[in-house]
């Protein structure tokens, strides 16, 4: 690429013209969005005291707009992350060192793989990590973190010499499936007879719908963040996201969102919020009201299997964790993310770690693609 480019520090995603940034993070995975994104500061969910500042890095071409921007973050903890390095940050304290403020390339509380560099031009992807690198260096800070990065951007962290870390989530892959019946078809007698009782027993007595467009209305949002508080309040004891963030997502993004909400007697007591991508329908957030057998299972996991198939989408993507998702038919996955440690005393002893760790991953993942529910061929 042309040397002639300017790298920058933007005081949050809004202060990018949408156009531009959306330019360069394409219109597959709506976590990147400038929507989304911008959402989440509009709404104080990011910024403020949450621990979470947007500094997105943009690198600018000859015409002055930009050709590549990372989705930055400035961290004074590693809350909202699901890939924990809290060891790493205890070891360089202990050691002598402060860990935070570290830069973290993630779409925030959001554990879904994704692009970390956004590339108009694909040539300026060295230029976008040498510009993540000088932010850490001018400023001291400890590391830089790309979580959740798509297994196609890899290989650019790698060449740039950033470490490199496997992790496990639990995904479902659509095999040419028409219908529900389809998959369920797929998989062994016994496992098929077990997935219809539990989606017999959860839906007794309930209505089942799926919202999205210009259906979902604040009402809806309200009870949806009576069951959010609850299921965070629950996990880690204090929500990520705030009541606004629900009705601007419904504002901004309602054609991309699915609300899958269930009710008895015309009144919602659980429901499950997804983002839809160009082939694939993300499941996020979960909650209730009243405590119902196996309705987490059909809400999150068959219902969004029912519309990932009725979309035409080819996978489903539940969310962290959660080895229960491979008797619904999700099989275990690897996602990765990406380090940049300047130290090289500290680079040295997590790459060690990493090591190590790789390998037991790497087990692990063989070890549970045994547990999935579909027909073994013989021989």
């Amino acid at each position: 690429m042309t040397d002639a480019v300017t790298a920058r520090l933007a005081d949050g995603v809004r202060q990018i013209a949408r156009e531009e940034w959306d330019a360069c993070a394409g219109t597959g995975n709506p976590f990147v969005s400038h929507d989304f994104l911008s959402i989440l500061e509009e709404s104080g969910s990011v910024g403020g005291r949450s621990g979470w500042q947007a500094v997105p890095i943009v690198v600018d071409g000859e015409d002055g707009a930009p050709i590549a921007v990372a989705p930055a973050y400035a961290k004074s903890h590693s809350q909202g992350e699901y890939v924990f390095d809290h060891a790493w940050a205890d070891a360089y304290e202990r050691a002598g060192g402060r860990y935070y403020p570290k830069l973290q390339l993630a779409s925030p509380f959001s554990p879904v793989p994704g692009p970390r560099l956004l590339l108009r031009d694909d040539a300026a992807a060295s230029a976008l990590l040498a510009a993540v690198e000088a932010v850490v260096d001018q400023h001291g800070l400890s590391s830089a973190h790309a979580t959740f990065v798509s297994p196609g951007q890899v290989p650019l962290f790698e060449r740039q010499g950033w470490l490199i870390r496997e992790g496990v989530q639990f995904h479902w892959a659509n095999d040419g499936y028409a219908t529900f019946d389809d998959f369920l078809a797929a998989l062994a007698s016994r496992k098929r007879k077990s997935i219809r009782k539990e989606r017999e027993a959860a839906v007794e007595g309930l209505t089942i719908r799926h919202l999205t467009g210009a259906e979902l209305t604040e009402a809806h949002w309200d009870a949806f963040w009576r069951f959010y508080q609850d299921t965070g309040s629950r996990k880690w004891g204090r929500p990520y996201l705030t009541r606004r963030f629900f009705s601007l997502l419904g504002e901004r993004m309602a054609d991309r969102t699915l609300l899958i909400l269930a009710e008895r007697d015309g009144r919602p007591i659980a429901g499950a919020l997804n983002l839809l991508g160009a082939d694939t329908l993300y499941g996020r957030y979960w909650g209730c009201v009243e405590e119902v057998p196996f309705l987490h299972f059909e809400l999150c996991y068959y219902q969004a299997i029912d519309a990932a198939i009725a979309r035409g989408l080819q996978y489903v993507e539940a969310g962290a964790q959660g080895e229960h998702k491979l008797a619904r038919g999700y099989a275990p996955v690897a996602t990765w993310s990406a380090h940049y440690l300047p130290d090289p005393n500290f680079r040295t002893a997590v790459a060690d770690f990493l090591r190590r760790e790789r390998a037991g991953v790497a087990a692990e993942r063989d070890y549970l693609e045994a547990f999935t529910p579909f027909k073994r061929c013989a021989g």
